[in-house]
């Protein structure tokens, strides 16, 4: 099983560069990062959390600038975002960001998305979030399209372009690999344009029965990488157990000094199975 790290950067924790230098020094294999454009000042959208909406989501950095800023001083980690809101971006422009951090790192780069819970920042990009779901599916058709052919097009209920150049293309063939998030209303999803499934915190008692359910539906293996796990021996033996490619601890959004000492112990937990 594979070890990698999710977090939120934003302006208020360690940077981009020292975080990417200190996953490769502890061989955590990946990070995915978070993403929020903005968050509106009057939201009824609650929190999937609970409670009051932690800051961090007010602070993020942009994705794929803060991952292109890693890829320069890491040579093998992973780069993710966990995950990119694909209702909230133009699939012209995430097709080119990705490829272009794909290009940048030697093959590096990872797709992971979701649609969003956040109902009024998503109706600030032009969004109607009842139709997220369907809006989601023609971006993440589109872009495979705009990264795997020379002229591509797309003809869709809200995409539409007729055939256009887009480079660069991926390194990776025959693209970036695409992490779909979500729970089992995302698993068709997940059949039609994931390479894994992105499990958001699943305990290991539930995740099973899921996966079975999950690959039943793709009738075939698909992976599993479960985000946002605390460091904790038990939850990692559970997830072992069933098989899963990999796990991303949860690391929380604090100063460089508390980030390295909490890396150093999740990497302590992770030694132990490898």
């Amino acid at each position: 099983m594979k070890f990698g790290i999710s977090t939120f950067i934003t302006d208020q924790g360690i940077r981009p560069v020292p975080l990417g230098k200190a996953l490769e020094a502890r061989a955590f294999d990946s990070l995915f990062i978070a993403e929020h454009s903005h968050i509106p000042v009057n939201r009824e959208s609650p929190y999937p959390g609970g409670g009051e909406l932690p800051e961090i989501y007010y602070r993020t950095l942009d994705p794929f600038v803060a991952l292109s800023a890693i890829g320069v001083v890491t040579e093998r980690l992973l780069l993710a975002t966990g995950i990119a809101l694909i209702p909230e971006r133009d699939p012209l422009m995430t097709a080119k960001e990705v490829a272009t951090l794909d290009l940048l790192s030697g093959g590096r780069a990872i797709l992971g998305v979701g649609i969003g819970w956040n109902r009024e920042e998503m109706r600030n990009h032009g969004t109607d979030p009842s139709t997220r779901g369907r809006l989601t599916d023609e971006r993440l058709g589109a872009i495979t399209q705009l990264w795997t052919t020379e002229k591509a097009e797309f003809h869709g209920e809200f995409v539409d372009f007729d055939p256009v150049y887009s480079w660069p293309k991926p390194v990776q063939r025959p693209h970036p690999p695409i992490y779909v998030g979500g729970g089992e209303g995302a698993f068709a999803r997940v059949v039609r344009y994931g390479d894994a499934w992105l499990a958001n915190g699943v305990p290991p008692e539930q995740l099973g029965p899921q996966i079975e359910r999950l690959r039943s539906l793709a009738g075939r293996d698909v992976p599993v990488t479960v985000y946002g796990v605390p460091g904790d021996h038990g939850q990692v033996e559970g997830y072992l157990a069933l098989g899963v490619e990999r796990v991303l601890f949860s690391l929380p959004t604090v100063p460089e000094g508390e980030t390295l000492e909490e890396l150093d112990r999740l990497a302590e937990v992770a030694a132990r199975y490898r």
